[in-house]
């Protein structure tokens, strides 16, 4: 596996400082309620027999009046797919299991059901190869076609700063990706997705590191606007019921079909930071 610990450095301080903009803002947002909800922190270590450099991360937790529950996590973890796994891995296998990689998650689960629910993931890989991946996506349980607009304009205006090509694909690949095929319906309104952007070089990682960074730029730029337009709406029982049962095709999905639930779980993860993007209520019917 080549060097590339230079730039997960500077991936990973990134990702961070991304984490504490975001966490600063959904305080702020609570504090306009009224409320004193705060992120609280837990740091993990991650384990692996015969690795004396596992790695870890930092699980940040919020529950508030706006929030119900949303959690944003950074990692940077190192150390050897399981056999199996690795063969599904790109630049991986068997015999070449070595991985190194750095990113933050978020999921946000709204108290009120006019509010979308969000997921956001940005990250980079090092195994026989590097490269970024991740992207965002709005899952509304009551949607506005002005706020899904919104989301994909500005997620847009991200990929065209960098290639034409970006937003028709990378639309495409989260319509594609989060879609709940035993039910046969969108887990939300899109967003994007991509993956396997790879950098042979410097001057590939350098795009793919600054295009990484528009998309979490694009993110804390447009969703707190959406969360404040609304926020304060009244609600009735049947929309709360309406987001409980959207909650439960959320967890669905997650559980079943989510590539970064599986990653965590294969490399050794903290369960309660992989698993903080279930929702804190749901219901089946």
């Amino acid at each position: 596996m080549a060097d590339w610990t230079e730039q997960t450095q500077q991936a990973r301080l990134w990702f961070e400082d991304l984490r504490t903009r975001i966490c600063t803002e959904f305080e702020a947002i609570e504090r306009e309620t009224g409320s004193d909800a705060a992120f609280t922190y837990r740091s993990w270590r991650r384990e692996e027999e015969g690795n004396d450099d596992p790695g870890g991360g930092t699980q940040g937790l919020m529950k508030g009046k706006v929030f119900e529950k949303v959690g944003v996590n950074v990692s940077t973890v190192h150390g050897s797919f399981p056999p199996a796994f690795a063969a599904t891995v790109n630049g991986a296998d068997q015999d070449n299991p070595q991985f190194t990689a750095t990113g933050i998650s978020l999921v946000a689960h709204m108290a009120n059901p006019h509010v979308p629910a969000v997921h956001m993931n940005t990250r980079f890989l090092v195994t026989s190869k590097a490269w970024f991946g991740g992207g965002a996506d709005l899952n509304p349980p009551l949607p506005y076609q002005e706020d899904t607009d919104a989301f994909h304009a500005r997620l847009r205006a991200a990929c065209m700063a960098h290639n034409p090509t970006y937003y028709e694909r990378f639309a495409k690949w989260a319509d594609d990706y989060f879609f709940i095929p035993h039910r046969g319906v969108h887990r939300g309104v899109g967003g994007i997705f991509y993956d396997h952007l790879e950098c042979a070089d410097d001057p590939a990682f350098a795009r793919n590191f600054a295009f990484t960074r528009d998309v979490g730029e694009a993110f804390l730029d447009i969703y707190p606007q959406l969360v404040r337009r609304r926020m304060g709406a009244a609600f009735s029982g049947e929309d709360k019921q309406r987001q409980l049962e959207w909650r439960g095709r959320y967890a669905e999905f997650n559980l079943v079909y989510d590539r970064g639930t599986l990653f965590g779980l294969k490399t050794g993860g903290n369960i309660d930071a992989i698993l903080m993007s279930l929702p804190p209520e749901a219901v089946w019917t």
